[in-house]
């Protein structure tokens, strides 16, 4: 715990998400999503940008892990589902960076990798 709410590492996350029954919803926007995905049974793409208009269709039953590249935005979707009533969510500790560190799966589509100096700049590199 820390920030009021469940904080969980890649390992954890990962048996959530594969022994367990847990969704995870990755709130990176479209234009990060296409490169690297969790490879996980049951995934959302549900962009932080979309949050507010979108959430009401997350399931509330069903434990959610709450992801994006190094976990900053999904502590601020944590907060405003937290607001809402979601009761049975967690937060992916580093994103999708820990995730692929500690080896974690990943679908990897190389004609979608990105570079550039920062989020900013990021640009196809490929194309």
């Amino acid at each position: 715990m820390s920030a009021g709410f469940v904080n969980l590492g890649a390992h954890d996350a990962y048996c959530e998400a594969t022994e367990g029954d847990a969704i995870i919803i990755d709130v990176r926007e479209e234009r990060l999503t296409g490169y690297k995905n969790f490879d996980v049974p049951r995934l959302i793409h549900m962009p932080k940008s979309r949050i507010e208009q979108d959430y009401v269709s997350l399931p509330r039953e069903i434990p959610l892990i709450i992801a994006d590249s190094v976990g900053l935005r999904s502590h601020e979707v944590m907060e405003f589902l937290l607001a809402r009533g979601f009761a049975n969510i967690a937060n992916l500790a580093g994103g999708i960076v820990e995730w692929e560190q500690d080896g974690f799966p990943l679908k990897i589509d190389l004609t979608e990798q990105l570079s550039g100096s920062c989020v900013c700049q990021l640009r196809p590199r490929n194309k």
